[in-house]
């Protein structure tokens, strides 16, 4: 079983009202992730969290090994991927909650942080996976239109994003 989930999605301008909403590009939220018997809930940076799910569609994700969390509790920083120049990574803190996705013919093994091991269809795991982007996606849409960064290479990284988002979600 995989299931993920997402609830009290916000801006930080929500807790800190100091801060501009339209300013805010990074959506936060309650995720939860049910990987065969187990549960686990963060507070994460979902916009970051969703695009490392997407990436983790077609290639093996690592727990504890690649740039960023599953769950991740922020992403401060968007740079660009030095090898292909159609991706990104989001840096941020080390806190937030991960698990390793292993690629095997049409089936994922996901592997916790406990070693327990859960295998699904690739498609089961796509179809969850898109769930829980699609509602990330939607409440940017929803929103009120965010204001780019000020400084034109991060502006750039940040329209970056959404590319490899849009790529990866298969929405060109």
């Amino acid at each position: 079983m995989f299931e993920l989930h997402l609830t009290n999605l916000h801006w930080l301008e929500d807790e800190f009202p100091e801060h501009n909403a339209r300013l805010d590009l990074c959506l936060h939220g309650n995720a939860t992730a049910i990987v065969g018997d187990e549960i686990f809930e963060y507070e994460a940076n979902v916009s970051s969290s969703g695009l490392y799910l997407l990436k983790s569609l077609t290639q093996n994700h690592i727990i504890h090994q690649n740039s960023n969390l599953l769950f991740s509790c922020c992403g401060h920083c968007i740079y660009p991927d030095d090898t292909d120049k159609k991706s990104v990574h989001t840096i941020g803190c080390p806190y937030g909650i991960d698990w390793s996705v292993i690629h095997e013919d049409e089936k994922v093994k996901i592997i916790t942080d406990s070693g327990k091991e859960t295998i699904i269809s690739l498609k089961e795991y796509k179809k969850s996976v898109h769930s829980f982007c699609d509602i990330i996606e939607d409440f940017f849409n929803k929103s009120e239109k965010k204001i780019p960064p000020s400084d034109k290479l991060n502006r750039k990284y940040y329209k970056l994003f959404w590319k490899e988002w849009h790529r990866r979600r298969g929405r060109k």
